[in-house]
């Protein structure tokens, strides 16, 4: 699942995935979190979408794959350690970064146990990666690039040939351009840009 990009894998849809053991119904989805205020606005919409459900567990990792610097975690009411460390432990091993998982519960009258509990957590969390497409994300530097008005169009075509994302653009006595250039290709684009101005155009991040 690596990427050859430079970036690492993230979700690339949500995806769901229905369990059911000794009568409690369990429902994990997986969705791309790129930050916390985004797996929080998650959890909180299947919050919403399953208002008459027992618990609404969930964790994510809103980092590269791996990373703890921006992690969390909820048992929603479960015994403590029985969800919440399960689903993260599970996500932190999966290879796959910036992802949260929230695992909804309709008790179904069994209790199952602290350590059923963190197996159908955990379980539901892999049934649901095993189910997951990822893509890669691509780490970006966001450059300014100033040529002169001969250049736009060999410059457009420069960026085209290294997914360069145009951000915007302002004329004057030149052409100036704010760019998204993948991380990986900014010392290339660098050499281009001077052979293609000779040594005329200007790059700098911002």
């Amino acid at each position: 699942m690596g990427s050859s990009a430079g970036g690492y894998p993230i979700p690339a849809r949500p995806v769901r995935v229905t369990e059911v053991i000794q009568r409690s119904r369990f429902l994990t989805v997986l969705a791309h979190a790129p930050d916390a205020e985004a797996a929080h606005h998650f959890v909180q919409s299947l919050r919403d979408e399953h208002p008459d459900a027992t618990h609404h567990c969930w964790a994510f990792v809103a980092g590269p794959p791996g990373s703890t610097a921006a992690v969390g975690m909820s048992d929603d009411g479960e015994p403590h350690g029985t969800a919440g460390r399960p689903m993260l432990t599970t996500l932190l091993h999966s290879g796959v970064g910036e992802i949260a998982a929230v695992s909804v519960r309709w008790y179904g009258g069994t209790k199952l146990g602290t350590g059923g509990l963190s197996r159908a957590y955990s379980g539901g969390v892999k049934a649901a990666l095993a189910e997951l497409e990822v893509e890669s994300k691509i780490e970006r530097a966001r450059v300014e690039i100033v040529v002169g008005y001969a250049h736009v169009d060999a410059l457009q075509r420069l960026l085209d040939a290294m997914d360069g994302v145009q951000v915007e653009e302002r004329y004057g006595g030149e052409v100036r351009y704010v760019v998204d250039l993948p991380e990986i290709r900014f010392a290339a684009f660098e050499r281009a840009l001077a052979d293609l101005t000779q040594g005329a155009g200007r790059l700098r991040r911002v």
